[in-house]
């Protein structure tokens, strides 16, 4: 079979257009699987970006509550029980909800994340949130700085040393300074708040919170701390649900995954994309036997069996499918830096994604070349002469 390379070679070259066709289709089906997927990933990444940068080790929320974007109040009196639980090293209460936010220039609307807690209880890292000072001032907010620039040029604005007022909510507030976490299919950006100006913003009960927060202390073993919890509080009441980290970004991902159309849609491209490509390298592949049908036919007669002469197409399918994802894969890295510009989503090219899409290129170009090669096997010499 390795001595079969240079013949498929030799064979995809003698027609140079035609080969054209073939990899400016592979490149096309491997850059909308590409795009497609990552898409899909980019939206399960930004919808766990405010998951993965909260500083805890436990989540409390309501039962009722789907996602982020979708979160229901509880009581605040179960985050008060859990400090009673022993191992838990303090707990705090997060505000979420969104309001209409009033571009600062051109003073067109629109909606925008908020999230509230108590600014002397540090819950990021100080690269996100380098200073959360000025929270603790009367209707002052943080902008992230990474969210849509139809809110406007907040971020640019700021680091002129310029104040800026707007409103949220109809109420007017000051930006005080900014964070970075980004944009989600959610959200198209981002706001931070002192709990106290997030309550007479949205004019809440204090003793209703969308999120409770737990840390644990360093010696605390996660697993019991939970069981504890669980057994101590979600079970008796009911009107809470007590999850680790990880089941907490879990949480979030299925709910994009499974309960939304989004995800599906995203995979359907992709393997429209796929099929689309086996159906472009089936043409070319038969076309090419129909055209050397004869040649095949007289490597039959001279002693050549089937296994040699189905070699030589499938040795032109791998290399198709080679020489169609280099620059298929050259390109979507200018593609997904281009739409992560535009797009403020953490669209950016993966090994376990490169590797998934050049399997499937490999495997589309292959059954392609199984379907093809039958034209081989019916080659006849006698038939033929």
């Amino acid at each position: 079979m390795i001595g079969a390379i240079p013949l498929a070679w030799l064979q995809l070259m003698r027609e140079k257009a035609r080969l054209a066709v073939a990899l400016a289709g592979i490149g096309f089906a491997v850059i909308l699987m590409f795009i497609q997927l990552g898409f899909r990933d980019a939206l399960f990444d930004s919808s766990v970006r405010l998951h993965e940068a909260l500083q805890g080790d436990i989540f409390m929320v309501s039962p009722q509550s789907t996602a982020l974007i979708a979160l229901d109040s509880f009581s605040r009196r179960r985050l008060l029980q859990a400090e009673g639980v022993p191992g838990v090293a303090s707990t705090i209460s997060l505000y979420i909800n969104f309001a209409l936010w009033k571009n600062p220039v051109d003073r067109s609307t629109r909606s925008i994340f908020v999230l509230g807690y108590d600014p002397s209880e540090p819950i990021f890292e100080a690269a996100l949130l380098p200073d959360a000072e000025p929270l603790k001032l009367p209707d002052y907010v943080l902008f992230d700085r990474d969210s849509r620039p139809e809110f406007g040029p907040v971020a640019e604005l700021i680091e002129a040393g310029k104040t800026v007022t707007t409103e949220l909510g109809g109420r007017r507030i000051t930006v005080g300074g900014l964070f970075q976490l980004g944009a989600s299919f959610g959200a198209d950006g981002n706001l931070i708040t002192s709990d106290l100006n997030f309550l007479r913003l949205f004019d809440s009960e204090p003793g209703l919170i969308h999120m409770g927060m737990v840390r644990l202390a360093p010696t605390a073993d996660l697993d019991q701390v939970l069981a504890t919890m669980r057994r101590e509080i979600q079970e008796p009441s009911g009107d809470v649900l007590i999850l680790s980290k990880a089941e907490f970004i879990e949480l979030e991902r299925s709910y994009w995954q499974n309960s939304t159309a989004i995800g599906f849609i995203f995979n359907l491209g992709a393997g429209i994309g796929w099929i689309v490509g086996m159906v472009i390298v089936y043409q070319i592949l038969y076309t090419d036997v129909a055209d050397h049908l004869a040649e095949y036919a007289t490597l039959k007669a001279m002693g050549y069996r089937n296994r040699y002469l189905l070699s030589v197409v499938f040795q032109e399918a791998v290399v198709l499918s080679v020489l169609g994802f280099i620059p298929a894969f050259f390109l979507c890295l200018g593609l997904y830096a281009m739409t992560e510009n535009a797009t403020s989503l953490p669209i950016q090219m993966t090994l376990a994604r490169g590797q998934l899409v050049f399997t499937l290129t490999i495997v589309m170009c292959v059954i392609s070349g199984a379907i093809a090669v039958r034209k081989v096997q019916e080659a006849d010499p006698a038939d033929i002469f």
